[in-house]
């Protein structure tokens, strides 16, 4: 899923954990594999209740050429052959556009390669996985197999590339307004407009969908002629593979889910449960090592306490970000859980220490992490967000009353103050963005529970405030062939995590035996302890 408040995600208590600045700017001649044969036509789809019917198209297009430009180095280029497969816009329709989506393919470290590569599915929706690839460092995962990555239609460095630099700013602005009021709620819903507005004369923004993307994938397989392939998804990646999974059963030889977005569950009150088990998670963590439980020994009821005095009284701080300057911040209740979902999660050192400060009266540890992040001009137009607004305003939000959105948050939350409960943790104000993104409700079937005996690792961290462990554990049960795992103090992104990234490696050795050890040996990291 997942739900790209912070475009790159990591995980924390290991040696692969990036600095906040890393975390802050990414987003974000060709002879085919040497695994791969020539390219061919790719093979038809039959219809099925999950694939709305399809007219007929030229078959799909693999040109060779360089790879594209990217917002930040992406050292795994250098290495790489690149192309574009060419497909059409909108498969519903005869003749009109095509959208031209960026391929790279990084050899194996082995020649000849497995004749079953490993092609990524990074998340979002709107993450480019070509200017930010989700490789588990250090592990090897492609010492005996390529690895394929190709741009999602709408991403960065797809043609059209569907980013929003008016949203991007409007949410540097955000920082230093009311998280929940009206008047915020107007600068996004117009942020979300001009974005609209602006790319409309040449995009169809029906098109921009997950079974859209999952037919791309098809594409992809057969015109670099791969029997099977292996799929590794992150975070809305793994919506998109659940969904893949049904449309080309018999071309994949295995699925690591890291970070799990179930289809069939993923709407705005869905986010709520991941927010509440991380948060029980962390504050259980600090209760079970003994320095914090000394010094914090109401984090929990601390936290909860701050949310409401911050909502019912505002605070204003100044902080200073590098690249921008002075920038005011405004924390209320909204912005704490927002400041707490991606951001806490993903520094969990600090959590209970900047959780104390701020009840002393210092809003500034929070502040400043929260503005470098949001503030930082870096992120301005690297997102997809024209595609995240099509996914969930046709897959997400139309499958969910506001009452049931409501009756989540209540059930996760009850000791939050109600005007906080209003918006999704990482999503407010999202159903009056999709009022004016207007694109048609999904079909039915795109909430379908995805079924089948592929062999499937379901990764979770313990710490993941964005799409919980408790997903893991949902997909799995539907999977005849599937592991499921949560490595323990890891939040949303578990390939960066030692442990995890090792699993990973084992599963796509062996998808029937995956070596979890070191699952039972990890530990959430100690927290930091401050004078008190």
């Amino acid at each position: 899923m997942t739900i790209p408040v912070v475009p790159l995600t990591f995980a924390v208590g290991s040696a692969r954990r990036p600095d906040l600045a890393k975390y802050v700017l990414a987003v974000v001649v060709l002879t085919v594999c040497a695994a791969c044969g020539d390219a061919s036509a790719p093979t038809a789809e039959a219809p099925s209740p999950t694939t709305p019917t399809t007219v007929e198209h030229p078959p799909a297009q693999f040109v060779a050429g360089p790879c594209p430009a990217t917002p930040q180095p992406v050292p795994e280029l250098a290495r790489a052959r690149c192309g574009e497969l060419v497909v059409p816009q909108n498969r519903s329709t005869s003749g009109g556009r095509t959208v031209r989506l960026p391929v790279a393919i990084i050899p194996a470290e082995n020649q000849p390669p497995a004749a079953d590569p490993i092609v990524f599915l990074t998340g979002g929706p709107g993450n480019d996985a070509i200017a930010d690839p989700p490789i588990p460092a250090g592990v090897g995962i492609n010492r005996d197999r390529d690895l394929i990555l190709m741009s999602q239609r709408g991403t960065h460095s797809a043609t059209p590339s569907l980013t929003c630099p008016e949203v991007d700013q409007f949410y540097a602005r955000r920082v230093g307004l009311d998280y929940g009021a009206d008047s915020t709620r107007d600068a996004y819903v117009q942020a979300v407009t001009e974005c609209r507005d602006r790319l409309a004369p040449e995009v169809d923004f029906a098109a921009f969908n997950s079974t859209e993307s999952a037919r791309d994938l098809v594409d992809l397989r057969n015109a670099l002629n791969i029997a099977k392939w292996n799929v590794y998804s992150h975070s809305y990646g793994t919506d998109l593979a659940l969904i893949y999974m049904r449309h080309d059963p018999d071309g994949i030889r295995s699925v690591t889910l890291d970070g799990v977005t179930p289809p069939s569950v993923a709407d705005l009150g869905w986010t709520w449960s991941s927010a509440r088990e991380a948060f029980d998670n962390m504050t259980d963590a600090c209760s079970a090592q003994p320095a914090c439980q000394q010094r914090y020994p109401d984090l929990a009821a601390t936290f909860v306490d701050q949310v409401n005095r911050l909502e019912a009284q505002p605070v204003t701080t100044v902080v200073n970000v590098p690249d921008v300057g002075d920038v005011d911040v405004v924390l209320d209740g909204g912005a704490l859980l927002a400041w707490f979902v991606p951001l806490a999660t993903h520094f969990p050192a600090q959590f209970p220490a900047d959780i104390d400060e701020l009840a002393r009266g210092n809003a500034q540890p929070i502040a400043q992490r929260y503005a470098e992040v949001w503030a930082n001009p870096a992120r301005v137009g690297t997102f997809g967000w024209g595609l995240a607004l099509s996914v969930w305003c046709s897959e997400w939000v139309p499958f969910e009353t506001v009452e049931d959105q409501l009756e989540k948050a209540q059930q996760a939350f009850p000791e939050l103050p109600e005007s906080v409960r209003a918006q999704a943790p990482q999503l407010p104000f999202l159903r009056d963005a999709c009022a004016v993104w207007n694109v048609p409700k999904a079909p039915d079937s795109i909430r379908d529970v995805t079924t089948g005996d592929i062999p499937t690792l379901a990764l979770s961290g313990s710490y993941d405030g964005q799409t919980g462990a408790q997903w893991g554990k949902y997909v799995a049960q539907h999977l005849s062939q599937a592991h499921e795992v949560t490595v323990p103090g890891v939040a949303h992104g578990v390939y960066t995590n030692d442990c995890g990234a090792d699993v990973i490696a084992s599963f796509y050795r062996d998808p029937q035996r995956p070596d979890t050890a070191c699952v039972g040996e990890t530990k959430p990291p100690p927290y930091e302890i401050s004078p008190s």
